[in-house]
C-alpha cells in the first residue's frame, strides 16, 4: 500500500508539470493592436483561389514541399520532381515533364521563372527538397531532408547542406558537406526541414529536424555555426543519445514529461517575428515553442492533440500585422493569438487530399493571403502528382460585437 501511495504521489507531481507546460502561456509584451481572445470573433477568413498557380502547360509540378514570399509579394515554391514517378502511386506519371524544383510566381499566380535540380561545383542538390526561404537581401536558401536511406528518392548521399543562391539560381555558398554522418555536429546537418533569415543579426535560423533534433543558427555571410538548442532551450539530444523512457506500466502518463524535454522527430519549421521571437514547429510533439534569438525558452502551445491525424505543427506564418499566428496542421490551419498563443479557431485546407493534406509548410504575403503546399505520397485522385500548392485569399474577418458592458468582444450569433 505504501508503495502504491508513493507511486500515486509521483504521478501527481508529473501531471502537474505536464499540465503546467501545456497551459496557454502569456507574453509580457503588449501587442500594438489588441488581438482577439477565445470566443470574441474577429478571426481572419479565407477562400481558396482555384486558378492559382499557373504552372506552364509543358510542366507538371511535383508535390509541394515549401513556400516562401519575397519583398515584392512574389511566391517561391519548392517542389519535388522525383515524386511524379512514385512507386507507391497507383498510376505513376511517365509522360509529364517535371517542373523545376524552384519556381517563382507573382501574386496572381503568373509564372516568372524556374530553376534548380542539378548539382554543381561545391554543392549537391538535395535528394529530397524540404525547405526554402528568400531573405531581405535577395538570396534564396534551400535545405533537403534526406538522411541516408530515409527520404531519399534520388538515391544520393545525405542532404547535409544549406544552399544559398541568387534569385536567378546562381550558386553562392554551401554550409556543411553532403554525405556526412554524426549526431549534433556543428558542421553536419541531418534531415534539415525549414529555415529563416533574421536581418537584425544577419543570421540564418534552421530546424535540423529528421536526423538531428535542434534549432541551429549560422552567420548568413560566412556560414559559420554560432549556436544551437533543443526543446525548452535544453541541450539537444538526438534519439539515439536519449535515455530510455520510463516504462508507463498501468499509468500512461509516466515518461511523458521526460520525452517532452526534447524536440520530437521531426522539428519541422521556424519563423521569426518583427519583435524578435523565434517560433519553432515541433511536429513530432504537436506543439510550437517560442524562444529568444539566443535560444532562451519563452512559451509553448500544443495543437491538434484531439485530432486523429498525427501530423500537426508542420509550418507557421504570421498575419501582416502579426496579431495572428497560423500553424499548419492536418487537415486544418490553426489560428492563434500570437501574443498569448490561444488557439482561436481553424479552417479546413484538406479537401480532396488522401494522405497528407495541404499544410506541409505555409506562408503569408503582405496582403494577408495564405499559401500552403502539400507533400503527400498520392494525389487527390489517387494518382501520382498532386496539385502541389494552393492560395487562400484573405476575405476579411468574422463578425464580432462589443460586449454589453462595452469592455470586450464576443462572437456574433
Amino acid at each position: 500500500m505504501q508503495r502504491t501511495l508513493i507511486r500515486i504521489a509521483l504521478v501527481g507531481i508529473l501531471l502537474i508539470g505536464v499540465v503546467t507546460q501545456w497551459s496557454a502561456p502569456v507574453f509580457s509584451q503588449t501587442a500594438p493592436a489588441q488581438a482577439p481572445h477565445i470566443g470574441e470573433g474577429g478571426l481572419p477568413q479565407f477562400a481558396k483561389d482555384p486558378a492559382w498557380p499557373k504552372v506552364p502547360a509543358k510542366w507538371k509540378m511535383g508535390f509541394g514541399s515549401a513556400v516562401a514570399v519575397d519583398e515584392r509579394d512574389h511566391v517561391w515554391i519548392l517542389s519535388r520532381p522525383h515524386t511524379l514517378v512514385n512507386p507507391r502511386s497507383t498510376e505513376p506519371d511517365l509522360k509529364s515533364a517535371a517542373a523545376p524544383p524552384v519556381m517563382e510566381f507573382d501574386n496572381e499566380g503568373n509564372f516568372i521563372q524556374g530553376w534548380g535540380g542539378e548539382s554543381g561545383p561545391g554543392y549537391q542538390w538535395p535528394s529530397n527538397e524540404h525547405g526554402i526561404t528568400v531573405d531581405s537581401r535577395g538570396f534564396v536558401w534551400i535545405v533537403g531532408n534526406a538522411d541516408g536511406k530515409k527520404n531519399n528518392p534520388a538515391n544520393l548521399p545525405n542532404d547535409n547542406q544549406i544552399l544559398k543562391f541568387t534569385k536567378d539560381g546562381k550558386f553562392v555558398m554551401a554550409i556543411g558537406r553532403s554525405g556526412q554522418t554524426g549526431s549534433n555536429k556543428t558542421e553536419v546537418l541531418r534531415g534539415a526541414t525549414g529555415l529563416r533569415y533574421y536581418a537584425k543579426t544577419n543570421e540564418l535560423f534552421v530546424t535540423d529536424g529528421y536526423g538531428n533534433s535542434r534549432a541551429m543558427v549560422n552567420d548568413a555571410n560566412s556560414g559559420k555555426f554560432k549556436r544551437m538548442w533543443g526543446a525548452y532551450g535544453n541541450k539537444p539530444l538526438d534519439e539515439e543519445d536519449r535515455p530510455p523512457r520510463a516504462k508507463p506500466g498501468p499509468i500512461p502518463w509516466v515518461g511523458t514529461a521526460e520525452v517532452l524535454q526534447q524536440f520530437g522527430s521531426p522539428v519541422h519549421d521556424v519563423i521569426i517575428s518583427d519583435d524578435g521571437l523565434v517560433y519553432v514547429c515541433d511536429r513530432g510533439n504537436k506543439r510550437i515553442q517560442v524562444f529568444t534569438p539566443e535560444g532562451k525558452f519563452v512559451a509553448e502551445q500544443f495543437v491538434g492533440l484531439d485530432s486523429k491525424y498525427y501530423l500537426q505543427a508542420r509550418g507557421a506564418a504570421f498575419s501582416p500585422d502579426q496579431r495572428f499566428l497560423y500553424v499548419g496542421g492536418t487537415p486544418v490551419i490553426y489560428i492563434l493569438n500570437r501574443k498569448t498563443l490561444e488557439v482561436l479557431g481553424s479552417f479546413d485546407v484538406g479537401e480532396g487530399a488522401q494522405d497528407h493534406p495541404p499544410g506541409h509548410q505555409i506562408t503569408a504575403d503582405h496582403k494577408g493571403n495564405l499559401y500552403v503546399v502539400q507533400a503527400e505520397l498520392t494525389g487527390a485522385d489517387g494518382k501520382s502528382g498532386g496539385t502541389g500548392a494552393y492560395k487562400w485569399v484573405f476575405k476579411g474577418y468574422s463578425p464580432a460585437t462589443k460586449c454589453c458592458q462595452g469592455t470586450g468582444l464576443r462572437a456574433a450569433n
